[in-house]
Formats: C-alpha cells, structure tokens, sequence
C-alpha cells in the first residue's frame, strides 16, 4: 500500500470546488478591507481621547503603532481565510528580511540610528532644528529618516544616521530665545546714551520680554566703530517677526536722536602730509 504524500497549498487549492476558491478570496479580501477602515478609526480614537496627554512625536509614534498592529492582525486573518499557511509565510519572510538586511547595510544603520533617535527625544515633531546647517521644522521622524521644512517651504530629508553623528542643535526647546543684534556705533557717540535708547527700543516692543532684561554689551573696539551687541528675549514662535521688527525700530531710533552709525574709514598719513580720511560708502550698482 503506497504512502499517501501531504498535499501542497497549490494541490489544495486545484482540488477545492470552485465556488469554495472564490468564497475563501472574498471573505480575506472583505476582511482585509474592514481591517484597514478598523485600524484608521481606533488609531484616529486614541489621537482624539488621549492625545492632549502626549507630544507630537510620541502621538504620531502611537497613532503609527496601533494602526500597524490592527492592520497586520486582519491581514494574517484574511490570508488565513485564502488558505494561505500563515507558518510558511511567516518563515519566508523572515529569511527575505535577513537577505534585504545584509544587502542594504546602510538602511539596516539608518533603522538603529533611527530607534536611538526616538528614544533619546533630543527633538520632536515640530521642533525648530539646525543641522549640517540645514535649519528647518521637524515634519515627521522615521525610522529610516526625518523629514524638515525649511523657513524657505523647502522639503528636506535626513538620513537618521547622519544626524547620530552631527552636531545638531534644537533651536525649540526651550519656550523663550535670545535675539543677538551687532550694532555698530562712531566713536564720538555716548555709550551711555546709546544703551539708553536701545533698551527704551526694547521696552516699547510688546513682544519683547521684560526678564531676562535686555542687555547692551561692547564688543570691540574696531577701526571705524565701536561693535556693540544688542540681546534680547523673545517667546521661541515670535523669534522671526521681533528679529525684523526690531532692526528697524533701531534704525528709526538713531536717527530720530541722531546717532551716527559710521561707514568704514581709510586713515592715510605720510610724512608730513596731513592725515587724510576716506570714508567708503557702499555704491548702488546700476543695472
């Protein structure tokens, strides 16, 4: 008597009615369907219940994780309807994995540098960051890359293995920012006075903090100026708009109380030649 041999998923299937072949393909495929309506309402729920309690990244994190996880769970269902056997599946795309991994060494880096990235939380979705000066708006953070959006509406993407090993600084961290302005003043003016009208400047700007107090430092003492930096505080989402307000609030200052910001000057002294100054005015090129 011959020994029967087990019959594969392509004899089962040959053997099985038809009308079985097509009711077991409409019901995972209904079943795959369902599954990713299911996974995008219960993911679109957690954001809406619990989302105040999280950040950005960690919802986005959350939101991601759940809707794979349902996704996939209805997926081995449907495919278990089909007759697919789940084990085989599983088995084969275990020993793909590991052959795509070692072909592609460099996504394999990206990936781990991309989990040390989400657990260190040196940045979050939304976050102003610079680096590899690149400065821009976090947009999402992958597990192979990040995406920016420059101050230009330029999109960008980092690989996260690039930003492991660069110095990257999260402009957004903290809720308020310094704004330093260089200002250069002539030597015949009062530093007093300047200072003065820089901090009543200051002041008068309603988006301007009043702690930390703004301050008026000389910097050096250069040849045709004295360098002084003017530093300010801001709230970090009014940064931009004050740093632009405020320069030309200076400039209508100085000239309201007559304080001269000095153009470059050459000194020319030979022998008994008296001393010579030039002042060099920058020309309007004409076009």
């Amino acid at each position: 008597m011959a020994k029967s041999t087990p019959e594969s998923f392509l004899d089962r299937m040959i053997n099985l009615p038809v009308n079985d072949k097509i009711e077991g393909f409409i019901i995972g495929g209904g079943i795959l369907i369902l599954g990713y309506f299911i996974a995008r309402l219960v993911s679109a729920a957690f954001v809406s219940t619990i989302g105040q309690r999280l950040s950005a990244h960690q919802l986005l994190v959350w939101r991601r994780s759940i809707f794979y996880f349902l996704l996939l769970l209805f997926t081995v269902s449907g495919l278990h309807e089909m007759g697919f056997k789940i084990g085989v599946l599983l088995g084969a795309a275990g020993i793909f994995t590991v052959a795509i991994g070692f072909a592609s060494q460099t996504s394999v880096s990206n990936l781990i540098s991309g989990l040390f990235l989400i657990g260190e939380g040196s940045f979050e979705v939304g976050d102003f960051i610079s680096v590899n000066n690149i400065t821009g708006e976090v947009l999402s953070i992958d597990l192979l890359s990040i995406k920016l959006r420059t101050i230009d509406n330029i999109y960008v993407r980092l690989p996260n293995e690039q930003l492991i090993k660069a110095e990257l600084s999260n402009l957004t961290r903290f809720p308020i920012r310094r704004i330093p302005i260089s200002i250069g003043i002539s030597y015949k003016e009062d530093i007093n006075k300047v200072r003065t009208v820089l901090v009543d400047v200051a002041d008068q700007h309603p988006l301007v903090l009043q702690e930390p107090r703004p301050q008026v430092i000389v910097q050096n003492f250069a040849n045709s100026a004295i360098n002084l930096s003017f530093n300010i505080w801001t709230r970090k989402e009014n940064f931009l708009e004050v740093r632009g307000l405020m320069q030309e609030n200076i400039k209508h200052a100085f000239d309201e109380h007559h304080i001269e910001i000095p153009f470059p000057q050459i000194t020319i002294n030979s022998g008994d030649i008296a001393p010579l100054s030039l002042n060099i005015q920058p020309e309007l090129s004409q076009k």
